[in-house]
């Protein structure tokens, strides 16, 4: 065999036997290398977030390599509420009954942590943000309770929590996804649609960063590790250089060992941010930001029976599990009966039976009226829902998915990713354990895409589409796997 001349000219068996040793940042790395590196090596999204019984730390169960990547460990005690473009947003449990929020990137092991949220109910279902997430530049949007909305922009305070969002008895939020340019759509039980518009991204001075004009300390104030979060009383003076709660990561030489929290021993506040010294008028520094309804006027208020076409405006009662996601610039609902099988008398006259697991796909029609109603299939396309950031991918050349499919994590007992063929209308484990995960699994945490965005480089000029192509399509569009 005559000897390559150059590192593109790596047989592709040797360059795929490279891969096998390789983590996930450096695998990601090698397919950017070139185009022959890209299409000999299968691309290692999507995954599975996933903790093994035998293992520390989590790991992405790459679904095209059928192998296991090592992740960084886990904040101790982080329950994850979101997923998007590599990163984690973790719900920490501190003392005292309180939480804070870190986007946390396993690959890297960057932390950011976000301003506390200060509401009366501290539960957040799910919580979405900007790409590429920065300390100085970030934008996220959650859940909180069962119908507010709150959200959060690089240089602010706190969280700013919004007016409950106007939805019929008995409904609240289910579901929040993110777009483009600080769109966030919200979902509830019954299937209405809100749009969430956050204000526009920009960096900002760290909010304990003195200006120009302000006075100086008499005494030196020491620097807080780079690891740890000091939420400093502004009431008034004499809280101003108090450290109100911080935590440090002790984060041990081994990066694969998790992290613990401590309290800084300085720590005067209550054990509820609820009684903060944190009066009613002062200013969050977040920009404000709009709810509106998806539907027209016309079709207000949400009415099930005038925006589903029928059957499923009965249906849409009997399934309780829903996600929002966009694929192709088009909005889709995708349903899940989550309880038991269910036979419906249709007022009209019928039967409609509702499997255990069956998903049902709609599609929203803005010119029509029922507005959203039902499709067979996603042209090519599968979807990912659950805690990430719903995303759509094109399947095609991408080993071991299908297309037209419903990717989601759910089942009976422990939680495990599962595939809905929209052709067969059943749901199938997507993760067999046997030769690939070892041991039984401890959780599924969520879908795990290095990046949800694209650039697509074909004659539309490099525009922006939400969603992931495969290799077979290299000509057209480039992951952005970084």
């Amino acid at each position: 065999m005559a000897p390559f001349r150059r590192w593109a000219d790596l047989p592709a068996d040797l360059l795929c036997r490279i891969g096998d040793r390789l983590d996930l940042k450096c695998y990601a790395s090698a397919r950017g290398a070139c185009t022959a590196w890209r299409q000999a090596l299968a691309p290692p999204s999507p995954a599975l977030l996933v903790l093994a019984d035998s293992r520390l730390c989590p790991s992405a169960a790459s679904l095209p390599t059928r192998r296991l990547f090592d992740l960084a460990a886990i904040l101790t005690g982080g329950r994850c509420v979101g997923s998007s473009n590599g990163w984690l947003v973790l719900s920490i449990a501190l003392y005292g009954g309180q939480s804070v929020f870190v986007l946390f990137n396993p690959i890297t092991a960057t932390e950011i942590v976000l301003p506390p949220l200060i509401y009366e109910s501290r539960w957040v279902s799910k919580v979405v943000f900007a790409p590429n997430p920065a300390k100085d530049d970030f934008a996220a949007a959650a859940i909180c309770d069962i119908d507010r909305i709150a959200y959060v922009t690089a240089g602010a305070r706190r969280w700013a929590v919004l007016d409950p969002v106007r939805l019929v008895t008995g409904d609240q939020l289910a579901d929040v996804v993110y777009h483009d340019k600080g769109k966030v759509y919200c979902l509830t039980r019954c299937g209405d649609v809100h749009l969430l518009r956050l204000p526009e991204r920009r960096r900002r001075k760290p909010i304990d960063e003195p200006g120009p004009s302000s006075v100086q300390p008499e005494a030196p104030v020491m620097p807080l590790p780079e690891c740890a979060l000091a939420i400093r009383g502004r009431r008034n003076q004499q809280h101003r250089n108090l450290r109100m709660l911080c935590y440090e990561h002790l984060r041990p030489r081994d990066p694969t060992a998790p992290m613990k929290f401590t309290v800084c021993s300085e720590t005067l506040i209550p054990y509820s941010y609820r009684r903060l010294n944190v009066g009613p008028l002062e200013p969050d520094l977040n920009a404000p930001a709009t709810v509106d309804p998806l539907l027209p006027e016309g079709n207000l208020p949400f009415d099930p029976a005038t925006c589903f076409a029928p059957p499923y405006n009965t249906v849409s009662a009997f399934t309780n599990a829903k996600n929002l996601v966009l694929c192709e610039g088009n909005l889709y609902q995708i349903w899940r009966n989550a309880s038991c099988t269910v036979t419906l008398q249709l007022p009209g006259g019928g039967h409609r039976r509702v499997s255990e697991n069956e998903i049902l796909v709609l599609r929203y029609y803005p010119r029509r009226q029922p507005c959203w109603d039902a499709v067979t299939d996603l042209g090519g396309y599968s979807v990912f829902v659950g805690r990430n950031n719903a995303v759509s991918m094109f399947a095609e050349g991408v080993p071991g998915l299908k297309g037209n499919c419903v990717y989601w994590i759910g089942g009976r007992g422990r939680d495990q990713g599962m595939v809905f063929d929209m052709e067969t209308g059943r749901s199938i484990p997507c993760l067999p354990t046997v030769g690939f995960v070892p041991g039984p699994l401890q959780s599924t945490i969520c879908w795990f895409f290095l990046s949800d965005i694209v650039n697509s480089c074909n004659n539309s000029g490099g525009r922006r589409v939400y969603q992931t192509r495969s290799r077979s399509r290299a000509e057209r569009a480039q992951d952005m796997e970084e």
